[in-house]
């Protein structure tokens, strides 16, 4: 990882692709992680991880 002056901590390295989000369908082409081919069909984009994150600690 490659240390992000501005940030004051590290830069996290993004892996660019072609996935679909499980929850709501729309495109994902960049993750903060390197995806699991046998869970890609997991995958969720930002505002559904939020979403499902949100409503979790709001219980």
């Amino acid at each position: 990882m490659a240390y992000d002056q501005n940030q004051g901590g590290f830069e996290r390295k993004k892996f660019q692709g072609n996935w679909k989000c499980s929850k709501c369908g729309g495109e994902i082409t960049e993750l903060p992680f390197e995806p699991d081919p046998a869970r890609s069909d997991k995958l969720m984009c930002r505002n559904c991880y939020r979403e499902g994150r949100d409503n979790r600690t709001n219980k």
